[in-house]
């Protein structure tokens, strides 16, 4: 009897785990896909349809719940697009299709054309949500203050484009058939790349507006800048290629016959010329460059940082293919550290018996900056300040800086109290005899001592501070 228990309940059992996969097969048999509508191309503006990822859903070949659907880019890789800081991750939309159960799928691409497939947009097909939202590929950056006469760079290397690359599905670049290197371009709008945050320019030939597109600008253009940083735009024309006809190769040594730079100058033909330069041909006195430099100015313009030509060492003659041999000297600029020499407390300075009584005063001898007087040197004293490194100035060099400064008084810019409140500032007079005395052995390179005689004088200061570069 226990027998025939064990059995039955055996048999129980068994009966039992078996209506139980059936009933699981049941079930998987009877597991329904969602259907797709037709397909239907989206028409409107194209720059409205740029979209980026959310990283909540994945990308596939079809609606993410119809039948056969594969993914093509997993939910982990739409998050890591989702935080990508690269313009080429975002996407275009282009069509759409919605499931019978309300669910729509827009048909996107990334803009570097990697990943095309279907995604879940949300319930409704005039708007983006779910795994992708609207976005921004470009922001509008402000204009530069010069907005004409630049030039392409490199019209191979920096060339134009419909739309800054990627911010655009198939941005592409434009036909400058026609285009001239000397053509200026002006520029019209100016944008920022919302990933990257690079600079463009939309420029336009001035003198053939069918050309036109926008530039990596670099930095942008930098007013009173002494070098621009403008990317595949230059303000001046670029040189054509070089070759042993057309240019000169300069090379700089320095004492002990080291190359310590060299330069290429590039003649421009100009439109006059009856013949092509050849090699061994002297180059002309009046010929320049695509900017419109000659090369003995050329020479020295382009000076390896830190060096100054030799004296009588700068040549005025080349011949095209040749290399031109320059000696150059280490140079050094000297800066100026501005001194109180004298310092005098009394409001009237012939009586030195009612000094003011100052909470934080001037002292004879300390040192002063651009916080407390605004001093500006003539051109010809700053260029005074520079010289062959380890050489003494002399006296007509001093006397030439000495020259650079104001010879008025010129009001302080700090204001000082007594212990009741009350206001005043200092009037600065240049002490010329005591800066050439200072001064009188010193070397390019060291920092010049500028002395000036302080006068107390009623009333807050109204004059603003100068930050001027040759002030220690």
């Amino acid at each position: 009897m226990q027998s025939s228990l064990k059995k039955s309940l055996y048999l129980g059992l068994a009966a039992l785990s078996f209506a139980g996969v059936a009933a699981v097969s049941t079930t998987a048999s009877a597991k329904s896909y969602a259907k797709a509508g037709a397909y239907t191309t989206l028409t409107s503006d194209a720059t409205k349809r740029n979209v980026q990822a959310t990283g909540s859903n994945a990308l596939y070949t079809k609606p993410g719940t119809v039948k056969g659907a594969k993914v093509v880019a997993s939910k982990a890789t739409m998050a890591k697009l989702a935080d990508s800081k690269k313009s080429a991750n975002y996407f275009r939309a282009y069509g759409v299709k919605t499931t019978n159960r309300g669910s729509v799928y827009y048909r996107v691409v990334t803009m570097d054309g990697k990943y095309r497939g279907y995604i879940y947009g949300g319930k409704s097909d005039t708007a983006f949500a779910g795994g992708i939202k609207s976005a921004e590929t470009t922001k509008t950056a402000t204009n530069p203050a010069k907005l004409q006469n630049y030039y392409l760079k490199n019209v191979s290397k920096n060339t134009l484009w419909t739309a800054p690359k990627y911010t655009q599905y198939k941005a592409s670049k434009v036909d400058l058939y026609g285009a001239q290197k000397t053509d200026a371009f002006k520029v019209d709008q100016a944008a920022t790349k919302t990933q990257e945050g690079s600079l463009y320019y939309h420029v336009t030939d001035v003198n053939d507006s069918s050309v036109s597109g926008w530039i990596y600008a670099g930095k942008g253009y930098v007013a009173n800048a002494t070098t621009q940083d403008l990317g595949g735009l230059s303000l001046t024309i670029s040189d054509a290629a070089a070759t042993k006809d057309n240019s000169v190769t300069v090379v700089y040594r320095d004492a002990n016959k080291a190359q310590v730079g060299t330069a290429t100058w590039i003649n421009a033909p100009k439109a006059t010329d009856t013949t092509a330069t050849k090699a061994g041909d002297t180059v002309d006195t009046d010929a320049v460059n695509a900017a419109g430099v000659k090369f003995a100015d050329f020479v020295t313009n382009s000076l390896p940082t830190g060096y100054k030509v030799a004296t009588n060492t700068t040549p005025n003659t080349a011949q095209y293919g040749n290399t031109v041999y320059v000696d150059v000297v280490a140079a050094a600029s000297s800066k100026v550290q501005l001194k109180a020499n004298t310092v005098n407390n009394n409001l009237d300075p012939k009586d030195d018996t009612t000094a003011v009584k100052l909470t934080s005063p001037l002292k004879a001898g300390s040192n002063l900056s651009a916080k407390d007087l605004s001093v500006t040197l003539k051109p010809a004293a700053i260029a005074a300040l520079s010289g062959q490194a380890n050489t003494q100035i002399g006296d007509t060099n001093l006397t030439t800086i000495s020259g650079g400064f104001p010879v008025a008084e010129v009001e302080g810019t700090t204001t000082y109290t007594d212990a009741t409140g009350k206001a005043y500032h200092y009037q600065f007079t240049f002490n010329s005899s005591v800066f050439n005395g200072d001064n009188r052995t010193a070397n390019y390179g060291d920092t010049l001592a500028a002395s000036f005689d302080a006068q107390l004088v009623d009333g807050a200061a109204s004059s603003s501070s100068s930050d001027s570069s040759w002030i220690a």
